[in-house]
């Protein structure tokens, strides 16, 4: 088995139902299922959305109800600012959130905006999930070994 790379990249391709994982030499593709209702950036809780951008994964967690699962830093500041000017949030959730990503603590992850988005497992055959990013679970359990907390992910329309 590979070593893990601190650092790694992982890149998901919305449009191409696709997940890149580079690190240390290794690079992944894996098929991927993502939110109900896919297109766009993810706005607020419900709508369905995978955001989109530039994130890292926060923790691993082993005793996920969807196999594995990896945590991703939504939201962004990107993702606040427009949830903000959509008139989803108020200027003080947005400030308490601001506040705590440039802290490096995770906001809070009960807005109107959503939150809990994961890479995780249970399937891609299709578009699932309430946002999140899915792979079969023996896929999964790859990436899961591969990844650690801090390495970036981007995920692009």
């Amino acid at each position: 088995m590979t070593v893990p790379a601190w650092g790694a990249q992982i890149t998901v391709f919305k449009s191409k139902r696709v997940l890149e994982y580079k690190g240390d030499g290794v690079t992944r593709t894996y098929r991927i299922g993502l939110g109900g209702s896919p297109v766009g950036h993810k706005l607020r809780q419900g709508d369905r959305k995978t955001p989109e951008g530039s994130y890292v994964i926060t923790h691993k967690n082993p005793q996920s109800q969807y196999y594995l699962s990896l945590g991703i830093s939504y939201p962004n500041l990107d993702d606040t600012a427009r949830a903000r000017k959509a008139g989803v949030i108020s200027g003080a959730q947005q400030a308490a959130i601001e506040t705590a990503i440039r802290q490096g603590r995770a906001p809070s992850q009960h807005t109107p905006m959503g939150g809990d988005v994961f890479i995780h497992g249970k399937g891609a055959g299709s578009d699932w999930t309430l946002g999140c990013v899915a792979l079969d679970d023996k896929q999964m359990r790859e990436l899961y070994d591969l990844v650690r907390p801090g390495d970036k992910v981007s995920i692009l329309p």
